[in-house]
């Protein structure tokens, strides 16, 4: 997929958007488009927040670093993601974004978005569910503190198959996972050695195939099942259907 269109692939999810909603996200995704070599920091917690970002390829992940030097990930930021809709409020940033691989994102001042929201109630809407979405998510990983490692594991994986297949960055069971084990550990609260047993297990169980850092999930209704992962609070189907039941409700009083 280009990346000029993997805004309107995200929002669609959400929202079906029109023609014209394409062509504005186009051009709000082709200006200030930034690029930040693997393992560096885009920005630090504690610098202003007068922009946000809109990643357009790599990964990237949202951290706390610890007084000792350990890290914790809280988020992986995947194409299409916009961090942070809603630090337009803060005088400062509570966290750091950093690249994990090369990466290519867009910043985009917050006065543009919300002018756009104003004049676009759909894109609004689909913006809104971006941001809910991003909560939605933060909550899954707090209640992933409470799974066993296989669980927490397993719940990533899932997950990123997920969010990358509603962009088209997965082929067919396959996706790309650029991350090392260290970086999973410091995103699931489990150590490295603890990551690498896992890993072994879930391989023996013939529920994943990783090498050359290409994940291979063979059955991922078994996977899903093994783990106890349900996809719901990603909200990609639900706010779809939400967004075509509201639509339908609107054109049924139009026309009536």
């Amino acid at each position: 997929m280009a990346i000029d269109g993997i805004l309107a692939k995200r929002l669609d999810n959400f929202v079906s958007l029109d023609p014209d909603e394409h062509a504005l996200l186009a051009r709000l995704t082709s200006e200030r488009v930034r690029r930040s070599a693997a393992r560096t920091d885009i920005v630090r917690e504690g610098e202003p927040t007068h922009v946000l970002r809109l990643f357009l390829s790599g990964w990237a992940c949202r951290y706390r670093t610890l007084e000792d030097g350990r890290r914790q990930i809280l988020a992986f930021l995947l194409p299409g993601d916009l961090c942070d809709l809603n630090n337009y409020v803060l005088s400062e940033l509570d966290h750091s974004i950093g690249a994990l691989t090369p990466v290519q994102y867009v910043e985009i001042q917050h006065d543009r978005v919300a002018q756009l929201m104003a004049d676009r109630p759909r894109l609004a809407q689909a913006f809104w569910w971006h941001m809910l979405t991003s909560l939605s998510i933060q909550r899954e990983w707090t209640l992933n503190l409470s799974r066993s490692a296989f669980e927490r594991i397993g719940n990533l994986f899932c997950e990123l198959f997920f969010r990358l297949r509603a962009v088209g960055l997965t082929q067919g069971r396959r996706y790309d996972l650029p991350i090392t084990q260290i970086e999973m550990a410091e995103a699931t609260g489990l150590t490295p050695v603890h990551v690498n047993r896992t890993l072994q297990e879930m391989r023996s169980e013939g529920l994943i195939i990783l090498k050359e850092r290409v994940l291979d999930i063979p059955d991922i209704a078994a996977l899903q099942q093994a783990v106890l992962f349900s996809p719901t609070y990603l909200h990609l189907r639900l706010a779809a259907a939400s967004s075509s039941a509201t639509m339908g409700a609107r054109q049924v009083a139009e026309s009536g």
